[in-house]
């Protein structure tokens, strides 16, 4: 398989009702904010502009889609656990996100990326439990995993993987041999 596919973006939706008909398995992307989210569709498309980075916890405010060669989409949403709006703003936005995470029939798993280089957080675990309790499919990428030395890489896996269980993923943007597998996990998913 080819370790890249054409990808494009598509559009921002703020809720469900906006998001795109891709007709496509879809698969949202779960994180605290800064954990490498937009790093992480970059990598997979091999084109650093795609979608915006940002040193800036909290940037992303929409949910953003990507088409990759019409064989599966993603969905960047934003980050939880940090951002510098109302509460009335974090509290809509939790709205649309609940709505658009336990309503779109396209979505296939839900992508939860953990920051290789830290403790598991509380939200991190809250996020997981949410997604536990409604009974959703997820599976797990554990990034900046070219920030840690390499001798300790395996234990972060090990940790996450007794933590959370299930399908897990290493990534790292630099790294671009992790790519292929989370690439094939995206397309079988047809």
């Amino acid at each position: 398989m080819k370790p890249f596919l054409n990808a494009k973006f598509v559009i921002s939706a703020e809720k469900l009702s906006q998001c795109p008909e891709l007709k496509l398995p879809e698969f949202p992307l779960l994180g605290r904010s800064n954990v490498g989210k937009s790093s992480f569709i970059n990598a997979l498309a091999n084109n650093k502009k795609l979608a915006k980075t940002s040193n800036t916890p909290g940037k992303t405010r929409l949910i953003n889609f990507f088409n990759f060669s019409n064989k599966f989409a993603l969905a960047d949403l934003p980050g939880y656990g940090y951002a510098k709006v109302s509460k009335e703003a974090q509290n809509r936005w939790q709205k649309y996100l609940e709505e658009y995470l336990l309503n779109r029939g396209e979505i296939k798993y839900f992508v939860q990326l953990i920051d290789g280089r830290h403790e598991i957080q509380k939200n991190d675990y809250q996020m997981r439990e949410w997604v536990c309790n409604n009974n959703l499919p997820i599976i797990t990428v554990v990034t900046k995993l070219d920030c840690i030395s390499t001798n300790k890489i395996p234990a972060t896996l090990a940790h996450v993987n007794k933590e959370f269980g299930g399908i897990i993923y290493p990534f790292s943007a630099q790294d671009k041999r992790y790519n292929e597998k989370i690439l094939e996990f995206f397309t079988q998913e047809n």
